[in-house]
């Protein structure tokens, strides 16, 4: 695995996005931050089989508000289906907000990855008490870990006007191990750099940490089409070395709960912050 440090500068195209949101964030009634004990109690909801996590993940996004948002997508080469739950906004552009609900037959798969899809209801809970301009679409993805089976069969059956309205794809992928990481080789750079912006206004630590030489992760079906994508994670040097990922030691016990909640803090103003995206344009000023 290779270690990146962060961006020691923040582009010139984030910066008046970012002021622009900054008194929307000042606002409480901007977005809601769950507390502490409702974050630990859904990520302690873990199950062996992933069956029961796929129909977990369904019970928790309807608890949180999204029954009569919650759909299906049956996915072709799986047995089960992607899960995803939309909040309406009131534009056509979309925000995407992902992690797979799957895990291999080692270990519980807490960090890998019910550490991602557990955030899922509590994000979306976190945005719907105000109005959004983007429509935010959560999804649990299906059969991560046989080759993305679940993200690549979504991106395959997304439309052209789909793909235009996308302005970004945000993936998280074994959070709590550490504090807050990103992706940075593989993530769009005006996506990094809000979220570089972010964390130091909230004095949350993030570095990055690139992980193409360990592994995969569901954003890499988004960048096929040219969808502005980040992924999230905690994986260090250090961690990978500990062997947690695909081992008896991926437990409840593996996750260090103030990192992983500060994550999901982190995480609740950056999706706030991406709604004051302006729609993406291709070089020639149409929309992709």
């Amino acid at each position: 695995m290779s270690i990146s440090a962060p961006p020691s500068r923040i582009g010139a195209a984030a910066l008046p996005v970012f002021l622009l949101l900054s008194p929307c964030l000042a606002q409480s009634t901007s977005y809601r931050v769950l507390q502490r004990q409702v974050i630990e109690s859904r990520l302690q909801k873990y199950a062996r089989s992933n069956r029961e996590r796929e129909a977990t993940l369904k019970q928790m996004l309807a608890e949180s508000g999204c029954k009569d948002h919650l759909s299906e997508q049956r996915v072709k080469g799986s047995k089960l289906p992607n899960v995803i739950c939309s909040l309406q906004g009131s534009s056509e552009r979309d925000i995407i907000v992902a992690a797979h609900f799957d895990h291999v037959s080692e270990g519980d798969g807490v960090v890998d990855n019910w550490s991602g899809a557990a955030l899922l209801p509590s994000l979306y809970e976190t945005l719907k008490v105000a109005g959004r301009k983007h429509n935010y679409l959560f999804i649990g993805f299906t059969d991560e870990e046989p080759g993305e089976v679940g993200s690549a069969y979504y991106v395959k059956q997304m439309t052209k006007q789909q793909v235009a309205n996308a302005d970004a794809m945000v993936n998280m992928d074994s959070l709590g191990l550490a504090p807050t990481k990103v992706w940075v080789s593989h993530s769009d750079k005006q996506l990094v750099s809000l979220l570089v912006l972010l964390s130091r206004r909230l004095n949350m630590p993030i570095t990055g940490a690139n992980v193409e030489k360990i592994g995969s992760s569901d954003s890499e079906q988004f960048a096929e089409r040219k969808i502005p994508r980040i992924t999230i994670h905690s994986l260090t040097q250090e961690t990978w070395n500990a062997g947690v990922l695909h081992t008896s030691k991926d437990k409840l016990s593996a996750i260090h709960l103030d990192e992983y909640y500060q994550t999901y803090q982190l995480l609740a103003a950056y999706l706030v912050v991406l709604d004051q995206l302006p729609a993406r344009q291709e070089p020639g000023g149409k929309n992709d």
